[in-house]
């Protein structure tokens, strides 16, 4: 249940990043971006299984707490960061540079 609903959080924040960069550049500018966050999950959960594998077994904390959701947990803490950088941090202005 744990894993279905990251899916789904994962799966909303898709939809949320290609309809505002569609609304905010292009269409091909939204489906990059829809690219870029499918290869960092992707690839991501594979390093962070690898890694929570070291230290838990297949069983991981219980039945609902298992090791594939300990790593999409981890992978989902790691993404949060990540994109509250680089989609929601201020942008600076064009006409403020120093010279």
């Amino acid at each position: 249940m744990i894993s279905a609903f990251i899916f789904f959080a994962h799966l909303m924040f898709v939809l949320y990043i290609f309809t505002k960069k569609w609304q905010d550049e292009s269409l091909s500018a939204a489906f990059i971006n829809v690219a870029l966050i499918v290869i960092l999950f992707t690839v991501g959960w594979s390093i962070s299984t690898s890694i929570v594998k070291l230290f838990f077994d297949s069983k991981g904390l219980g039945i609902q707490f298992n090791a594939d959701t300990i790593s999409l947990t981890l992978l989902s803490i790691a993404e949060f960061f990540f994109y509250k950088i680089y989609y929601f941090s201020p942008k600076p202005i064009e006409g403020d540079k120093e010279k």
